[in-house]
């Protein structure tokens, strides 16, 4: 992901690409990192140094150990961040937008910057309305070290959220015995449930299936290779710019688009 962020970055005519972090590649030729031919980029492997360098944004893609340091380290030097990593929880969440918020430094934590995903939650959330069950498989690559995914996790909060505007959740599970331990995947809020495949040669994939009385509904999206998720991320690298504080996902640009697109004559939300 960091490859292909710098090389999305370096073809921007609107952005400059000053640094790429990594610890483990540090010193090392950029292009040999990288593959991304851009000249006066070194790899260095210390956040500390990016002040100095004068950088307005920072893109991170790393782990939720790493990253909770790095935001902090951001926010207190105002560093502009546009955060991909996962595995956050809500208590982390909480400690980003306070500080975001008191350095008044604008910030975006995405589970998904593919506008595909984005959009199949969204009508996940939707749909959720309407059936009576719902199930999420989600598939990724084989090095991916958490399971469920940031954006599966996503969309069964979406989903729950609906079903709680109901006052009503997902009918509840008939399985009475599971042969096999975890057959029934993991339960998450209203009674969904998420299954995680982790598979050589997969990418970023995920399918919410809905059932009702006679009819299932069955929302996909396949990422099939990383370069999808750039135009989400150079959407937010720009809109950042325009925020003092700590915003999650980018539905909320994908609505802005929207209004340009209709001339703000939409009826209701998203």
């Amino acid at each position: 992901m960091g490859s292909t962020v710098c090389r999305t970055v370096v073809e921007q005519p609107d952005m400059e690409l000053v640094a790429a972090v990594d610890p483990k590649m540090a010193g090392i030729d950029f292009f040999q990192v990288t593959g991304v031919r851009a000249r006066g980029i070194e790899v260095v492997g210390d956040i500390s140094v990016l002040p100095i360098l004068g950088v307005d944004v920072i893109v991170d893609f790393t782990n939720a150990q790493a990253a909770r340091e790095n935001l902090r380290f951001f926010a207190e030097n105002k560093i502009r961040c546009v955060v991909g990593t996962t595995g956050f929880v809500a208590k982390d969440i909480d400690s980003f937008t306070h500080l975001f918020r008191e350095n008044k430094v604008g910030a975006i934590i995405a589970s998904n910057f593919s506008i595909g995903a984005v959009l199949m939650m969204k009508l996940s959330e939707i749909s959720a309305a309407f059936f009576d069950s719902a199930e999420i498989v989600e598939m990724h690559h084989e090095r991916k070290v958490d399971a469920p995914s940031g954006t599966a996790i996503s969309t069964a909060k979406a989903m729950a959220t609906t079903r709680k505007r109901l006052g009503r959740p997902f009918i509840d599970d008939p399985t009475k015995k599971e042969t096999i331990k975890g057959a029934r995947g993991a339960e998450s809020e209203s009674n969904v449930h998420i299954h995680s495949l982790r598979t050589v040669g997969a990418v970023a994939h995920q399918e919410v299936i809905f059932g009702g009385v006679g009819q299932s509904l069955t929302i996909r999206h396949d990422s099939y290779d990383r370069s999808s998720f750039m135009p989400g991320v150079v959407m937010a690298l720009r809109e950042v710019f325009s925020l003092q504080s700590l915003a999650l996902g980018i539905d909320w640009i994908l609505e802005r688009e929207l209004d340009v697109l209709f001339g703000g004559d939409r009826d209701g939300e998203f």
